[in-house]
């Protein structure tokens, strides 16, 4: 659903942002890297049925220009709750990463990468735009007033 004219997303509390991403370095080699690809699915349906988790959402998947790379966009209720998810809870996780370093990794048919920003501050705007980004994880409400800037949306005080 398209949400018309500006709006901001207005999130409360702690907020880590964590991209990862998946390359394909061999499109033959395809036994190697489709497991890992599809090993993100059953994880992502594990984070929403438990929120307890930590983990807020997703705010969106991209393709890479070159269509080797997928990206996903997750935020985080804070990055003990992530490094938690990753390390032991659940063991759906770390069952994951030991398939990829023992099937694929070695192998370099594929690769994996992530980043993860804890975030102090935020400011966003979406204009005539669906829900996406923090959009999807957080309330939304429409710029105007004291949000009409960027400088103004990153004010505690105007949130």
């Amino acid at each position: 659903m398209i949400l018309h004219g500006r709006f901001t997303a207005q999130h409360e509390g702690p907020l880590v942002v964590f991209l990862i991403g998946v390359r394909v370095n061999n499109w033959l080699r395809w036994r190697e890297w489709l497991p890992v690809v599809r090993a993100m699915n059953p994880m992502i349906s594990y984070l929403y049925n438990h929120p307890e988790s930590g983990f807020l959402g997703l705010g969106g998947q991209w393709l890479s220009m070159d269509f080797r790379g997928l990206l996903m966009v997750q935020y985080w209720r804070s990055s003990e709750d992530l490094e938690r998810f990753a390390r032991t809870d659940p063991e759906l996780h770390p069952q994951a990463w030991r398939d990829f370093f023992r099937k694929a990794f070695k192998g370099g048919a594929v690769g994996i990468w992530h980043e993860t920003y804890v975030v102090e501050r935020q400011e966003s705007v979406y204009g005539n735009m669906p829900r996406i980004g923090l959009a999807r994880v957080s309330k939304v409400v429409p710029i105007r007033g004291r949000l009409e800037t960027m400088r103004e949306r990153l004010q505690k005080e105007s949130v």
